[in-house]
C-alpha cells in the first residue's frame, strides 16, 4: 500500500498516531467504507486517524445507538461498519448490540480504547477491565499490544486488522472485539523521538503495508458430499407432501432464484418468514398479492398466511413427509408448533452446522451453503423429471398437497382482507405497510407485536422489501437505530415499525436523523405499553398485570417531532393512515405517523379472526 497524498501520509509526530494510521489504513484497504465513532478522548488516536481517511464517519453522542447504527448497516450491506469508543462504561454500552449482532449472525468490529495496562485495576479514572468484555459473545478477541514505533509491532497489527475483518465476516459472521490501550499524548502532538527519524524508510512493510490489505483471506463455501447430496435428494423425489420453510436471514437463506428453482423443481410450497429475504420478491409467484388464484405448478408457490391457519388445518391435513428449513427458526409459534407435531424428516441447512430448532425434532442437520444447496438440489430433481415443474413421480399427489395449501392462503387473505375493512387494529397496520411500502424500500420492524403482525399479516408481493429485525436476542432496544443504519447504506425508501416502548427505548438514535443524514418514514404504534403481554397467561392476573407487565406510561411522543427535527402525525382508522403511510414515503425528510391503539381490544380483534379462520377453513 502506498502512502496517500493527504493529512495522515506523513511522518507520524508520535507513536500512538502512528498506531492508529496503520489500524485504520488496514481497514481502508479492506474495503471498510464506514466507521460509528462516539466521542470520548482515550479514543482520540483512533478518531483522527479516521477522520484523515476515506471512510465515511458517522458520529453518535450515545455508544448504543451507535452500536446498533452499525449492526443496522452491516445487516443491509453484509460488511462490517467499526464501532470506536473511549475506555470505561462506553464499551459496556456497546454490548446489547454486540450480542445481537452474535446471535443474528451479523458482522461487526469494535474497537475500544483503553487505558495503558498498568493502570488497570489501579483505582484509576474510567478504567474497567475491559479484557473479554464480551465474553462468549465475540468471534474473536484480541487485546492489542501498546503502541510502538517497531516494524514487527507493526506489521502485528495489520494482521490483527485483517484477521478481524476475516473473522467478523466469516463462517458464521459476528462481532470481533478489539481492545486498543494508548498513554498519552493522545493527540497528534509532536513528540521527539517517538517515532524516529526514517522509520518509514527503513521499515517500508511495517510503516506503509502493502497494496491492498497486508493480508488476504480466501474463505470457502461448505459443500455436501455427493452422496449426502444424493440422500436429500432422494427424499424430496420420493416424497408426495414437502415443504420448504424459510425462517430469518440469520443463517442464512439461499438466494431468491436459487429457491424458486428448487420450488419448481419439487412443486412443493415455500413457506417464508418475513424476515427472510423470500416473502417479498419473488416475481411468478403462484400467488402473491394480485393474483386472486394459483397458476401453473411451474411457478413457485410462496406463501406467507401459514401463521393465521396452520392451527386451523394442521389437525385435519396430512402430514408432510419432508421438510427441508433454511434460515433461522421462524417467527411463527403456529408454524415451529406444527413443524414440532409432525413426524416428518426435518433437514436443517446451516453453513456454520449451527442448531437453530429449539424443538429437537429435525432429523438431519447438513453444514452446507444454503444457496449450492437449493441449486444442486433443484437440477438433480429437474434432471430426473425431465425439466420438472412438478412434474415428478405422485405428481397427482403432489398437487393436491400444492392446491390445498394454496386454497387456505387465499381464503386466509380475503378474510384478512374483510377484516381490515372493519375496524382499526395493529395487525391491520402492519398488512397495510405491507401492500403499501414502495418497491423497492427497506423496512425495519420491531420486536414484540409488530414483528408477530407482520409475520401473520403481510402478504406475499412481488415487490423487492428488503425487510429486516433483530430476531437475534429479540430485545426491543436500538430498534430506530438498527433502522437508520440499514437506510445509510441504501438509497431505498427507508420505514421503520416501532413500538410505543421501543421507540421510547431507542429515542436518543433519533438524533442520528439529524447528524448522519437518513430520512426515514417511522410508524409508531401506540397502544400505550407492553401489548405483548396480553398474549400470555399472566393477563388473567391483574394485579400485578397492569402496572407490572402492561405497564401503561401515558407518554405522550409528538413533542420528539420538535427535539429531533421530525414531522409528527397522529392518525385514527386505517384509511387515514394509509393516506399519510403513503404521502410520506414518497416525500422527503422524515415524518413519525402515529396510530393510537387499544392493545386489548387489538388482541381480542386477533382471537376474533382466528375463530373466523377456524370456522372457514377448519
Amino acid at each position: 500500500m502506498t502512502d496517500r497524498d493527504d493529512p495522515g501520509s506523513g511522518p507520524a509526530p508520535n507513536r500512538n498516531t502512528l498506531w492508529a494510521r496503520a489500524l485504520v489504513a488496514e481497514l481502508e484497504a479492506a474495503g471498510v467504507e464506514a466507521v460509528c465513532i462516539a466521542p470520548g478522548s482515550r479514543s482520540t488516536p483512533l478518531t483522527v486517524a479516521f477522520a484523515e481517511s476515506e471512510i465515511r464517519a458517522f458520529s453518535h453522542l450515545d455508544e448504543r445507538s451507535a452500536a446498533f447504527f452499525a449492526l443496522g448497516r452491516a445487516k443491509r450491506t453484509g460488511e462490517v461498519t467499526p464501532l470506536v469508543c473511549t475506555s470505561g462504561t462506553a464499551a459496556a454500552n456497546f454490548h446489547p448490540a454486540v450480542i445481537e449482532a452474535s446471535q443474528a449472525r451479523v458482522p461487526m468490529l469494535v474497537l475500544t480504547a483503553d487505558r495503558p495496562p498498568e493502570l488497570r485495576d489501579s483505582g484509576a479514572n474510567q478504567t474497567i477491565d475491559q479484557q473479554k468484555l464480551y465474553g462468549d459473545a465475540v468471534r474473536w478477541y484480541a487485546d492489542l499490544a501498546e503502541p510502538e514505533a517497531d516494524a514487527r509491532k507493526l506489521r502485528s497489527l495489520r494482521t490483527a486488522a485483517a484477521r478481524a475483518l476475516a473473522q467478523a465476516t466469516g463462517t458464521p459472521p459476528g462481532p470481533v472485539h478489539l481492545n486498543v490501550p494508548f498513554r498519552k499524548p493522545l493527540e497528534p502532538t509532536e513528540v521527539p523521538g517517538d517515532v524516529p527519524d526514517g522509520f518509514a524508510d527503513e521499515n517500508p512493510l511495517a510503516a506503509g503495508g502493502r497494496e491492498g490489505p497486508f493480508v488476504r483471506t480466501a474463505g470457502g463455501r461448505p459443500e455436501l458430499a455427493d452422496d449426502d447430496l444424493r440422500r436429500v435428494r432422494d427424499a424430496l423425489s420420493d416424497a408426495d407432501r414437502g415443504l420448504f420453510v424459510v425462517g430469518p436471514t440469520d443463517a442464512p437463506a439461499p438466494e431468491r432464484d436459487a429457491l424458486a428453482a428448487l420450488a419448481r423443481a419439487t412443486g412443493f410450497p415455500v413457506l417464508a418468514d418475513p424476515l427472510s429475504d423470500h416473502r417479498f420478491g419473488h416475481d411468478g409467484s403462484a400467488l402473491d398479492a394480485s393474483e386472486s388464484t394459483p397458476v401453473g405448478p411451474e411457478a413457485p408457490l410462496v406463501l406467507g398466511g401459514y401463521d393465521g391457519y396452520l392451527d386451523a388445518v394442521g389437525d385435519s391435513w396430512p402430514d408432510p413427509e419432508v421438510v427441508v428449513r433454511f434460515g433461522a427458526s421462524p417467527t411463527s409459534k403456529v408454524l415451529r408448533r406444527y413443524l414440532e407435531s409432525s413426524d416428518a424428516r426435518q433437514f436443517l441447512v446451516d453453513p456454520a452446522a449451527g442448531w437453530r430448532e429449539a424443538t429437537f425434532t429435525a432429523t438431519d442437520l447438513l453444514a452446507a451453503d444454503p444457496t449450492r444447496v437449493a441449486r444442486r438440489l433443484a437440477s438433480g430433481l429437474g434432471s430426473a423429471a425431465g425439466g420438472g415443474g412438478g412434474e415428478r413421480d405422485g405428481g397427482d399427489a403432489t398437487e393436491a398437497w400444492r392446491a390445498r395449501f394454496a386454497d387456505a392462503e387465499r381464503r386466509y387473505w380475503d378474510l384478512v382482507a374483510d377484516a381490515r375493512e372493519e375496524r382499526l387494529f395493529e395487525g391491520g397496520v402492519l398488512s397495510a405497510v405491507a401492500e403499501d411500502a414502495p418497491d423497492p424500500a427497506t423496512v425495519m420492524v420491531s420486536n414484540s407485536m409488530p414483528v408477530r403482525d407482520l409475520d401473520r399479516f403481510g402478504r406475499p408481493r412481488a415487490a423487492d422489501l428488503t425487510v429486516l429485525g433483530n430476531r437475534g436476542a429479540s430485545g426491543i432496544d436500538g430498534i430506530a437505530s438498527t433502522g437508520l443504519g440499514a437506510g445509510s447504506a441504501t438509497d431505498d425508501p427507508l420505514v421503520i415499525v416501532t413500538g410505543d416502548l421501543a421507540y421510547y427505548h431507542d429515542m436518543n438514535g433519533l438524533l442520528a436523523i439529524s447528524r448522519c443524514g437518513v430520512d426515514a418514514t417511522v410508524v409508531l404504534i401506540n397502544n400505550d405499553g407492553g401489548g405483548i403481554f396480553h398474549m400470555l397467561p399472566i393477563e388473567e392476573f391483574d394485579p400485578p398485570f397492569t402496572e407490572q407487565f402492561r405497564t401503561p406510561h401515558g407518554l405522550d411522543f409528538e413533542p420528539t417531532g420538535d427535539i429531533y427535527g421530525l414531522e409528527f402525525e397522529r392518525v385514527d382508522g386505517l384509511p387515514s393512515f394509509r393516506s399519510a403511510f403513503r404521502e410520506s414515503v414518497g416525500s422527503e425528510g422524515t415524518q413519525v405517523v402515529e396510530v393510537v391503539t387499544d392493545s386489548e381490544s387489538s388482541h381480542r380483534f386477533r382471537e376474533e379472526l382466528a375463530g373466523r379462520v377456524a370456522d372457514r377453513l377448519g
